[in-house]
């Protein structure tokens, strides 16, 4: 999907390697700096954990055979794989706070989409949250204006996933959008859903 011209556009990866993404990513931002337009890389992940500038290694409880990869962006240790929607806005920020509490807002309407109402964006920690459960985390880095890495939306992360880590490093309960409606939800749907929404929020003053 492209937006007109002088506005970011997004794209459906599909399952695509997080090293190949993230090279998409960086250079996606080099043509943002040179003045292009941004870009929203929306995928799903072969199971891998990625670690932040400020990750505690021990909060990798059984890695096995899932690759482990350090990264740039903040906060501690991720894991992402099939079941997650990941969000990679590649845009320029004005604000950090606008930025993340409009796409949090994307995401809550695109839940609310398939009968989940009520998931809301906290600052701390970051992340959008259904109750005492977090429903997406975040996890930017801004580069001279421009932000790569992104979110996460827990669409069907199988629950035995979890217990490879602890995520960002704290003993919070995990909730998927399959489990909150109680029925299948495919990753690719809820893409469909969140890309037109995140798309508005950003170009209506969402902080970029």
């Amino acid at each position: 999907m492209v937006a007109d011209r002088g506005h970011p556009s997004w794209h459906w990866l599909g399952r695509a390697d997080y090293r190949r993404v993230l090279a998409d990513q960086l250079a996606a931002r080099e043509r943002v700096w040179a003045g292009g337009d941004g870009v929203i890389y929306l995928c799903e992940h072969p199971a891998v954990i990625t670690l932040g500038r400020s990750a505690n290694r021990d909060n990798v409880l059984a890695a096995g055979d899932v690759p482990v990869i350090q990264i740039e962006r903040g906060g501690d240790v991720t894991y992402h794989g099939p079941g997650q929607l990941m969000i990679y806005p590649i845009v320029r920020v004005k604000t950090v706070v606008g930025f993340l509490s409009a796409i949090a807002r994307a995401l809550a309407e695109a839940v609310a989409a398939f009968g989940v109402c009520g998931a809301e964006f906290r600052r701390d920690p970051a992340g959008l949250w259904l109750g005492d459960a977090k429903l997406a985390a975040c996890g930017i880095h801004i580069a001279r204006g421009v932000s790569v890495h992104g979110w996460s939306l827990d669409v069907a992360t199988p629950p035995e996933a979890w217990s490879r880590i602890r995520p960002c490093g704290l003993a919070v309960p995990q909730i998927s959008l399959a489990r909150a409606t109680g029925r299948e939800v495919l990753v690719e749907d809820v893409a469909a859903e969140v890309g037109p929404r995140l798309l508005r929020a950003l170009i209506c003053g969402g902080g970029v």
